[in-house]
């Protein structure tokens, strides 16, 4: 029988006046995409909102993107409404200027002969920035970390994995009106693809069986182990024409990253899918995808894209509608087996929070649902 669990819809029972939706408790110390990079170009100044943290971005002469708080430190007006040369951030306010990357003040143009002070001790809030992907990803510290650390003393920036030199890339991206919990357990649950996701070149609510995937334990994360992916889902089926076994793993990794890797001989297709919070009660999607499968096949990359797009709107029309209920902060609960990896999110999320470290996993396990 199956057993029941209640669901705090997020951990907190506040609503965010912004939404009236719950609100979740982020986590902060970890890597966040910000946007996409190719909008920062030329001497344009690009903004984001990152776990309710205004930023302002841009990409300097020498190729290196920034991104630092859009505030400035002097009367809080938006950096973003001032100037920016090329490696100076000017406030259009009163002129201040900062150095982009680590945020120091270089120069005060009120300051006169009498000053005593050095605008050079002056930072505004910078934040490490790297790209990859395609994406400008930012560090968000914790309040009270101290000031901006290089890349090379923070973990590794997630990267999607390629296994050859030749793939073909896209993305995607959808903003969702529920908080950061609900879209990550949204994007790993596995019973709602029949309804959700009717389509001629996927499945139909006719197509549900029985599923025994087997589940392990990784850093801050779980693997679905390599399996054969689904035989009632017409993608997967498409990769029989290469006459070679079909094999995807999935990986979930905290703070909000979905990685699968589907291997069929030679030929592979990876994605990274992941739940970012833009605000505490609102977050957005990012799926990047590389692939050599039907490497030459015409105008792959635009029908790919065309597809993912679908599947992503109706997984976000659904989030639209199932806000309206969590509009109202409901109570909810998880099941066995379906909602396992659920309860295992939020099981490592608490971990990292209070510090603990403690697995939810013990080893490896067998999940039974029909889908």
């Amino acid at each position: 029988m199956a057993r029941l669990v209640t669901l705090d819809a997020g951990g907190a029972a506040a609503s965010d006046s912004k939404t009236g939706g719950p609100t979740a408790t982020l986590i902060y110390d970890d890597w966040y995409p910000a946007l996409r990079s190719e909008q920062l170009r030329g001497k344009t100044l690009s903004t984001a909102m990152l776990l309710d943290l205004p930023l302002v971005l841009g990409r300097r002469k020498d190729g290196k993107i920034f991104a630092m708080r859009d505030s400035c430190p002097h009367r809080g007006i938006p950096l973003s409404h001032g100037w920016f040369d090329g490696e100076r951030v000017t406030c259009r306010y009163h002129g201040w200027e900062f150095e982009s990357c680590s945020g120091q003040c270089l120069t005060i143009p009120s300051l006169s002969s009498f000053d005593r002070l050095d605008a050079t001790r002056i930072f505004a809030s910078a934040y490490t920035c790297e790209e990859r992907d395609g994406y400008a990803w930012v560090y968000i510290p914790g309040v009270g970390a101290g000031r901006r650390k290089e890349a090379a003393e923070l973990p590794p920036v997630p990267e999607l994995s390629k296994h050859s030199d030749k793939y073909r890339t896209a993305h995607l991206t959808a903003d969702l009106p529920c908080n950061v919990d609900h879209g990550i357990i949204g994007l790993m649950d596995p019973a709602h693809g029949p309804f959700v996701h009717q389509a001629w070149w996927w499945r139909s609510r006719g197509s549900i069986r029985e599923k025994t995937k087997r589940f392990e334990p990784i850093p801050e994360g779980f693997r679905m182990s390599a399996h054969a992916p689904s035989g009632n889902s017409a993608p997967y089926k498409l990769l029989g024409v290469y006459g070679e076994p079909v094999v995807t793993t999935i990986d979930f990794v905290l703070p909000n990253r979905r990685y699968e890797t589907i291997r069929c001989g030679a030929k592979w297709f990876t994605s990274l899918t992941t739940v970012t919070p833009v605000t505490a009660s609102t977050c957005r999607i990012d799926v990047v995808a590389a692939w050599n499968v039907f490497y030459h096949v015409p105008f792959v990359t635009p029908i790919a894209k065309f597809f993912g797009a679908k599947f992503v709107q109706q997984d976000q029309e659904t989030m639209i509608q199932q806000a309206e209920g969590l509009w109202h902060n409901p109570s909810l609960m998880l099941i066995d087996d379906a909602d396992k990896p659920a309860k295992w999110y939020f099981a490592l999320k608490q971990a990292r929070l209070d510090g603990s470290g403690k697995h939810p996993m013990d080893g490896p396990v067998e999940l039974h649902w029909r889908s």
